[in-house]
């Protein structure tokens, strides 16, 4: 295996750990086992527990905007009709339990700086990139986001997607966003 694919799957392994764990509660000898190398190997590779979170961030912040610029958004089409388009990207990132997850995480460990400074740029770079797509104005924008971070907690709750635990309150809310077509459905 090449440094850079060796590379890949620690990264890989990281974010299975921190989406699961959490970044205070993960380890780096952790990530280590998972990945089938040894701990100091993975500091090695990424320096310090921080810069590996932030790495495993990037990376997830990374496949969500390829998830969105993925979509095929109809060149006509207005900016509701996009917006719709976009959702459906959603379906792609809750089916990765592991990307909603490490977003929150991500938001969660924001209070230090050094996590913080880069989780709020990735994230303002995400809303952005909605409107970049979309042509939608703030409210739509807003909206949308909106949508998606309850469609991230409920999954990370595990009573949204495909491993989904039904429960009334659960299923009526997404039967609500299903009926009004909204998007991230």
């Amino acid at each position: 295996m090449t440094a850079s694919e060796r590379s890949a799957q620690v990264l890989e392994a990281a974010v299975h750990a921190f989406a699961e764990s959490g970044y205070a509660a993960t380890k780096t000898d952790e990530i280590a086992r998972l990945a089938g190398v040894s701990q100091p190997y993975v500091i090695r590779l990424f320096g310090t527990k921080q810069q590996l979170f932030l790495a495993a961030l990037h990376e997830v912040c990374g496949r969500i905007e390829a998830v969105f610029r993925g979509a095929e958004i109809a060149p006509d089409a207005d900016a509701a009709e996009a917006l719709r388009t976009l959702g459906q990207g959603f379906d792609v990132f809750l089916a990765e339990r592991e990307l909603p997850l490490m977003l929150l995480h991500g938001a969660a460990a924001s209070a230090d700086p050094a996590i913080g400074d880069p989780m709020r740029e990735r994230f303002g770079r995400i809303y952005r990139l909605i409107g970049e797509l979309t042509g939608a104005d703030t409210l739509e924008s807003r909206r949308f986001v909106a949508t998606g971070m309850l469609l991230t907690i409920m999954t990370a709750m595990q009573v949204a997607g495909s491993e989904a635990i039904p429960l009334p309150w659960a299923t009526e809310i997404l039967d609500d966003l299903r009926s009004s077509a909204a998007p991230g459905c």
